[in-house]
């Protein structure tokens, strides 16, 4: 009895993309058509355009403190990819890395912004270190922080391991308990006194989004093992000037990955922040702004 009543508890309806627009959406908010899909964006301010790009089960709201800074001085860019946030699902259920440096060229068209600065955290950093390679010509200086594409010696989170294993897959498009979020985000962040309840709601809110559970299944599902020879042989062609900021705490992707893309980039330098987990631009933005700022001024 227990047990059920367990579920019953982490039991969660799909929330409506307008239902979640209420708390997840402002006056700056923007949707524009991409392949079917209502892409969930912002775009700020004026001066040279930065975009930003978040990582698994994140959402734009993850550059929420490097916006309010870098308005100062740029045009800021974000979005919800597809699969998360208010974006929800891909109508091909396609979340390769090639389809989502497809999906990133047709937004950068339609939008028509064809220079500008590109950073991305982790699933996001991936993306960009591809679409630098792919096309070389619109990325002035590219930003990866804690950025995933090659193997680690770390073990698959948690989260990953329930969306990839049959009938607890299953579970998860339903059982979505807030408690599996916190402990998510435990491991995400170094400083477990950072994570707000305002922050694990809304990635749990969010998570909800309908289809959002079963896109982070189907991307989950896709093979998540890099291959290293092909990724570094790409990397190693990526002369675009590049900022690796890492977190020293990363549990996920750990620094020494940070090292070795380092190593394969020609033209990268790296920084490692301490005391800070897989989101340095969420838990630390002080000091992650400050190394990007050196950078983007030099």
């Amino acid at each position: 009895m227990l047990i059920f009543f367990g579920i019953y508890l982490g039991s969660y309806a799909d929330i409506t993309l307008e239902e979640l627009k209420k708390d997840y959406a402002d006056k700056n908010s923007k949707f524009i058509e991409i392949n079917g899909v209502q892409v969930h964006y912002k775009d700020q301010g004026v001066g040279f355009p930065i975009v930003l790009l978040h990582g698994t089960a994140a959402s734009l709201h993850t550059w929420n403190d490097w916006t309010n800074d870098l308005l100062q001085k740029y045009r800021v860019i974000r979005l919800d990819l597809p699969a998360f946030g208010l974006t929800g699902p891909h109508k091909t259920d396609n979340y390769s890395i090639a389809a989502y440096t497809s999906f990133l060229h047709q937004f950068m068209t339609k939008i028509e912004v064809t220079k500008f600065y590109l950073a991305g955290n982790s699933l996001g950093g991936n993306i960009a270190w591809n679409y630098a390679a792919k096309y070389p010509n619109e990325v002035e200086k590219l930003v990866l922080i804690d950025a995933s594409g090659l193997s680690t010696n770390k073990p698959q989170p948690f989260i990953f391991k329930i969306a990839k294993t049959p009938v607890l897959n299953a579970t998860f498009l339903f059982f979505t308990p807030k408690f599996l979020i916190q402990k998510n985000l435990e491991q995400v962040y170094f400083n477990d006194h950072k994570i707000t309840d305002t922050l694990v709601t809304r990635y749990h809110k969010l998570a909800l989004r309908t289809g959002n559970r079963k896109a982070f299944i189907d991307r989950a599902n896709l093979s998540f093992k890099p291959k290293d020879s092909s990724n570094i042989g790409i990397l190693r062609g990526i002369k675009t000037p590049t900022l690796l900021i890492w977190g020293e705490n990363d549990v996920w992707i750990p620094k020494e990955n940070g090292k070795k893309m380092a190593h394969y980039l020609p033209n990268s330098t790296l920084v490692i922040l301490k005391n800070t987990g897989h989101v340095p631009m969420e838990e630390k933005p002080i000091e992650s702004l400050q190394a990007l700022y050196r950078f983007l001024e030099n």
